[in-house]
């Protein structure tokens, strides 16, 4: 057996011949009777108390354990006490991670998952529990395949935590009846370069070598607006991305770019053109902001791009004042509906000129690695996933390599 039954209302004494016999305690018949104790595979001691009568029922209770500890599916007896939502929340305390990503996966459990299985015990985990969530997300109005499979993502690495903790057997986000959430089945279909330029002709002044930048080096919205002086290399032929600027809880700080990876890129000699004419009519402004949360360092840089105030770029006002118009003159998306608001536009934010980029690089025969990690992308698999129908059709390289070498094989002299 795992451990062994305490009798609480007994206890063994020797009397004074020297013989071994059983007395009562002082919690003699109160309280719970025997108590069932074992060492866990944590090496701490766990127990469980029966009532009076109950000592058959307390030996199989550690019967159970034992063959739940031989089978690997032991879970630690208070993982019915510890909800999702306790466990997650201690668990984001512990990460590792940035705290700017441990606020923004907050964020996530908060809105998204705790009012789905927030409150239910981690040890009562079961598939089913999962299957549900995957559909409440798809089914939630705002929320993108994309943004479903980031939530799940989360919930399976609480998961994961509770399962080495011995909280549960094994991780319910695994079984083959739970499915992720179905991808974005839509595939990317980049801007042609006339489109690029009509955004462009389209921007206040201030603005058009943002799309140069865009759509020349790839950069992400966030990277654009964080682009300093600084990041231009000595010899104009390199780009150092090295900052974005994000919002945090609505608070504007200066970060690494996603993924916490900084990057080079080469800085084509026509973007390097239209940076250095840029910067001669609007100069960098310093602009100093807290680093990855809104309590962190102040950094200060030296913002290339600004907005007409002097300040940084927001986000918002920027999408709705400067982009959304641009797009509408292009003829991208309808102008106004009735009450001033441009229509929703997804698929055209400035997230489409790092597709023009990543399109107009595989076009020219760039391999796929160069352009994930000009991209900053985790992996060159994610950047095929993306971008894979983009790629040229290689059934004609093959033919003409093929028939090259034969044609050298077979026309040589042998002999």
């Amino acid at each position: 057996m795992a451990g062994h039954i305490q009798d609480r209302w007994y206890k063994t004494t020797t009397d004074a011949d020297g013989k071994t016999v059983r007395v009562k305690t002082d919690r003699h018949g109160t309280g719970m009777r025997y108590r069932a104790r074992y060492v866990g595979p944590d090496g701490a001691e766990k127990s469980k108390s029966f009532r009076d009568g109950q000592k058959r029922l307390a030996e199989k209770w550690l019967s159970a354990i034992e063959t739940d500890m031989t089978r690997g599916q032991y879970t630690d007896p208070k993982s019915v006490r510890v909800t999702f939502r306790q466990y997650a929340e201690k668990w984001l305390d512990s990460k590792t991670s940035s705290p700017m990503t441990r606020k923004e996966l907050g964020r996530r459990l908060r809105l998204h998952v705790y009012p789905v299985i927030g409150s239910r015990p981690v040890g009562t985990f079961r598939p089913e529990h999962i299957r549900e969530l995957v559909a409440v997300l798809e089914a939630k109005p705002g929320v993108s395949p994309a943004y479903a499979r980031n939530i799940f993502a989360d919930v399976q690495s609480v998961l994961s935590a509770a399962v080495d903790d011995s909280l549960l057997p094994r991780n319910p986000c695994g079984a083959r009846t739970v499915r992720r959430p179905k991808p974005d089945a839509r595939q990317v279909v980049p801007w042609v370069p006339t489109q690029v330029l009509a955004v462009r002709a389209a921007l206040l002044e201030r603005y058009r070598a943002m799309v140069d930048v865009g759509a020349g080096c790839g950069l992400r919205q966030g990277e654009v607006f964080g682009l300093a002086e600084d990041a231009i290399s000595a010899d104009g032929c390199t780009l150092h991305v090295v900052r974005q600027i994000k919002h945090v809880e609505g608070h504007p700080v200066f970060a690494l770019p996603k993924g916490g990876k900084t990057r080079e890129v080469p800085l084509p000699y026509s973007v390097a053109g239209a940076l250095r004419a840029h910067m001669d009519a609007c100069k960098p402004v310093e602009v100093t902001l807290p680093w990855q949360v809104p309590e962190g360092p102040k950094v200060s840089a030296r913002l290339i791009f600004t907005a007409e105030q002097g300040g940084m770029v927001w986000r918002s006002n920027f999408n709705i004042k400067e982009w959304k118009p641009a797009l509408a003159a292009a003829g991208l998306i309808a102008d106004t509906e009735e009450g001033g608001k441009y229509e929703s536009a997804r698929e055209h934010g400035m997230h489409a000129l790092r597709h023009f980029y990543a399109s107009a690089l595989l076009d020219a025969g760039e391999n796929i690695k160069a352009v994930s990690e000009y991209m900053g992308h985790a992996d060159p698999a994610l950047t095929l996933r993306v971008y894979a129908h983009l790629m040229p059709d290689s059934r004609e390289r093959a033919r003409r390599a093929i028939d090259s070498a034969f044609q050298r094989i077979f026309g040589a002299d042998h002999g």
